[in-house]
């Protein structure tokens, strides 16, 4: 039994120095905790971005300026073997929370709370961070601030709640059997989905890993859908309509604990929106899409689905830059 408790608390002290630091000790923050080589993965605009010094100024003083006081508001945090690269892996997931005050990436303040839905990876090496991946629903914090980005979506509009069951932050040890069992069923999940053409699973092969009132919550732009028919009518089906020759390229990190699973890509997916997908035109261009996905397991089946997509990039590669359009807007 691998005991997984001072990679947890190295994270767990990371966030308390980070949510307590001023925007301009961020950096000394992260040079404490990360390794020399830190290697950094984000959203667009951020991407890739080397060493923590680029990682606090592009990407956490900005955040922390427009929207301190910030509390991390976590709904999951586990940690695991990363079966692609055998290293030992840290996911958070939840939303950070502040007071919205001064502008960021060009979103106008509003003067309320606002949340960031976020989805954090980290790879701990020889008592450090080493690696990490941030994604977070820039789409959806748009909307907070009064903005309409994308044309109406198929699924719901919600704030994202974290598990049903409200057991989701595993900050002690748990049974490693549980963790070999909900990885096991997450695999077969996606080897079906590969397995089908085009990701088009239809209902019978979905019930062999879902619960029949499975919850999906997806991103701003696609919204989240509740049961196996709603998703399938809500998200499935558009899907299959409006993109074509789906490749599925693996993941970079992919790890459970317990009930709990995530993974994440860089790219995911490789596809062509032959049919035109979220209101956008139709075109015969290959565009890539970054997803994260973080599950529940309950029982014998997938009960939660977590669902992070890049969306700025995806946009992006089709010519629709969301954020230089606010800049023209204003």
């Amino acid at each position: 039994m691998t005991d997984y408790q001072p990679q947890k608390s190295l994270v767990l002290r990371f966030y308390q120095d980070l949510e307590n630091a001023a925007p301009q000790d961020i950096g000394r923050v992260l040079r404490r905790h990360t390794s020399p080589g830190y290697a950094w993965r984000g959203v667009h605009p951020f991407n890739e971005l080397d060493g923590s010094d680029a990682v606090a100024e592009v990407v956490w003083q900005p955040l922390w300026h427009a929207l301190g006081p910030i509390q991390r508001r976590q709904d999951i945090f586990m940690v695991g073997t990363n079966e692609i690269d055998g290293g030992d892996w840290v996911i958070s997931m939840g939303h950070l929370m502040g007071l919205f005050d001064k502008p960021w990436l060009g979103i106008p303040p509003t003067g309320r709370m606002a949340f960031l839905r976020y989805a954090e990876f980290h790879r701990i090496q020889d008592g450090r961070l080493s690696a990490g991946a941030f994604f977070c629903d820039i789409i959806g914090f748009m909307k907070q601030a009064g903005l309409t980005p994308l044309p109406m979506q198929t699924g719901a509009e919600l704030l994202v709640p974290g598990p049903r069951t409200h057991d989701g932050l595993l900050l002690g040890p748990q049974d490693p059997g549980e963790g070999v069992q909900t990885l096991a069923l997450v695999n077969r999940m996606c080897d079906d989905l590969v397995s089908a053409e085009g990701f088009q699973a239809p209902s019978d092969l979905l019930r062999r890993t879902w619960h029949e009132s499975m919850i999906w919550f997806g991103p701003s732009g696609i919204g989240s859908t509740y049961t196996i028919e709603r998703y399938q009518l809500q998200h499935q089906g558009p899907f299959r309509a409006g993109l074509s020759d789906v490749v599925f390229n693996g993941h970079v990190c992919r790890l459970a604990e317990g009930n709990f699973a995530g993974w994440f890509g860089w790219p995911n997916l490789t596809m062509t929106s032959s049919g035109g997908f979220m209101g956008l035109p139709a075109h015969d261009k290959r565009i890539h899409m970054r997803v994260v996905d973080v599950y529940r397991r309950e029982g014998d089946k997938l009960a939660e689905n977590w669902i992070f997509i890049d969306m700025l990039y995806w946009l992006l590669q089709q010519n629709v830059d969301v954020l230089d359009r606010l800049r023209w807007a204003r």
